[in-house]
């Protein structure tokens, strides 16, 4: 084990797979020469080339509908979107194209490519830069959608994204980028897709999260036995397509309470599935509604201030913990 920045475990996972399969490329906006906007691609164009390494015009639903056709072909491309948000230009590669091939194609060709990124709040990157993605590329058929939460699961959820057979949303967080944490050595550690894990073990409530909100949810955790002695047990879903609830299930059946943390908007985000997943299959267990935590119902302003305001904090989290609890 090492200790990796998460910007790092992507880079490192992407090199890996890049050596050990010459058929696995990146492409994107800025990736070769000026190394990425955040810096993922560092050093790669010096190492692999511009074959392999390619620096592509700033046409999104190009750059897709590239890296659809080499899929097809046998190769395994990686489309870096300078920030997921850009990625709505190539919503018909994405969801027409990329999803549906083995379905049109009676299951004779496989599309296996992914597209990564950065999505969700940053640091004043304002309405077009900020938003989350999860539940719009969840809601289609024919897409895997994944968004870690620590560098470990983005080094091997990434691994199992480029050996797959599928096409992938990877759903970074921007604002993880510099959160370091103990990442495998093994070139060959991969985290397979559809398995939650239990987080932080708890007897009294339930707090099902994902990417950055996950970390989030950690921490309340803590001040939370610390101070109020409530023990919360954590959820890391790590994927969103497919979801793995079983885990959650088993917990609500123990704590009979739980809480979804999201960072998107709340009308038909990923908590509502979640809430209504829970609802549906655990009502006899629930002593109390499930609760939402989600960002504000608005475009993300600029201004500092309002952005703070815009997204979820962990005081937000303890209240919906304290009112599912009765203590509000």
């Amino acid at each position: 084990m090492s200790e990796k920045s998460y910007r790092d475990a992507i880079r490192e996972a992407m090199m890996e797979e890049m050596d050990r399969d010459p058929n696995v490329l990146i492409m994107g906006e800025d990736i070769g020469v000026y190394e990425g906007t955040f810096r993922i691609t560092a050093g790669m164009l010096k190492k692999y080339g511009p074959r392999r390494v390619i620096d592509t015009p700033i046409a999104e639903a190009g750059m897709v509908g590239t890296a659809v056709g080499m899929a097809m072909l046998g190769l395994r491309p990686i489309v870096e979107m300078m920030t997921v948000n850009f990625a709505i230009v190539a919503a018909d590669q994405i969801l027409n194209h990329a999803a549906k091939v083995r379905y049109f194609s009676g299951g004779q060709v496989d599309v296996p490519m992914v597209i990564r990124g950065p999505q969700g709040a940053g640091v004043q990157l304002s309405a077009q830069h900020s938003q989350s993605f999860e539940s719009f590329y969840a809601h289609f058929p024919g897409i895997h959608v994944v968004a870690p939460a620590t560098p470990a699961d983005a080094k091997g959820l990434l691994k199992t994204a480029i050996r797959g057979k599928d096409p992938v949303m990877f759903l970074e967080s921007a604002a993880l980028y510099g959160m370091k944490g103990e990442v495998p050595d093994d070139p060959d550690f991969t985290v397979p897709f559809g398995q939650s894990r239990v987080a932080r073990d708890g007897k009294d409530v339930t707090i099902v999260s994902f990417s950055r909100m996950l970390q989030l949810s950690l921490v309340v955790a803590e001040k939370l036995s610390k101070e109020e002695g409530i023990e919360c047990e954590v959820i890391d879903l790590r994927t969103l397509r497919p979801l793995d609830m079983d885990p959650v299930y088993e917990s609500v059946a123990k704590t009979h309470r739980a809480v979804v943390v999201q960072e998107q908007w709340k009308p038909f985000g990923a908590g509502a599935e979640i809430s209504a997943s829970i609802t549906e299959n655990m009502f006899d267990e629930l002593d109390a509604p499930v609760a939402r935590v989600t960002g504000e119902d608005v475009p993300m302003p600029y201004a500092r201030n309002l952005e703070l305001l815009a997204t979820p904090h962990e005081e937000h989290i303890a209240r919906a913990v304290k009112k599912v609890m009765y203590r509000s």
